[in-house]
């Protein structure tokens, strides 16, 4: 991914910030290992380079109830989950769903802007993703699609930069039921 677009100055709350933010990593996939996926290990490794701690680390088959655990088992030691994979349009691709039933808040500007960053390098077919983000009680989902490059446009383009200031405005004045 090409950095071109302008990058907007830091706010005081970008300044309140943490530093390092508790992050979980969940790669959806059929098919791949720990061997093999690029895409987890890409977001692992830009993590901690980041200075954030790694709570987690899965790879689940594209079922909706090892999913559905998964998530709910990452979510209780991070206040970021990203997941990889399952959000195309395939009868197996079934991550968004089950995401999408856990968001109390869900953050519509997350994946229309990931599908405007996917646009400028894949044209058209950026309209297959069903990339996904939000506010799960406590903790913010991330649903990214599976490849490398989509993992790396969303990290890059995104979620890097404002991790630290996502992780702040949910702690900022809690979350209604104790979240």
């Amino acid at each position: 991914m090409t950095d071109d677009a302008p990058h907007p100055p830091p706010t005081a709350h970008h300044e309140a910030a943490p530093r390092s933010v508790r992050v979980a990593v969940l790669t959806v996939s059929d098919t791949r290992t720990p061997e093999t996926d690029t895409s987890g290990a890409y977001l692992l490794d830009e993590l901690r380079a980041g200075g954030h701690e790694v709570t987690g680390y899965r790879i689940v088959r594209d079922e909706a109830a090892d999913i559905h655990l998964a998530l709910g088992e990452l979510m209780r030691q991070a206040v970021v989950v990203i997941s990889s994979g399952g959000t195309g349009i395939t009868g197996r691709d079934v991550t968004i769903p089950v995401v999408e039933s856990l968001l109390t808040k869900p953050m519509p500007g997350f994946g229309e802007l990931f599908r405007m960053l996917s646009y400028r390098e894949v044209g058209g077919a950026a309209m297959l993703s069903r990339a996904v983000g939000g506010l799960a009680g406590g903790t913010l989902l991330f649903a990214l699609p599976g490849s490398l490059n989509a993992v790396r446009t969303a990290w890059e383009g995104l979620l890097r930069d404002e991790l630290g200031h996502l992780a702040f405005e949910v702690a900022r004045h809690g979350q209604p039921g104790g979240g």
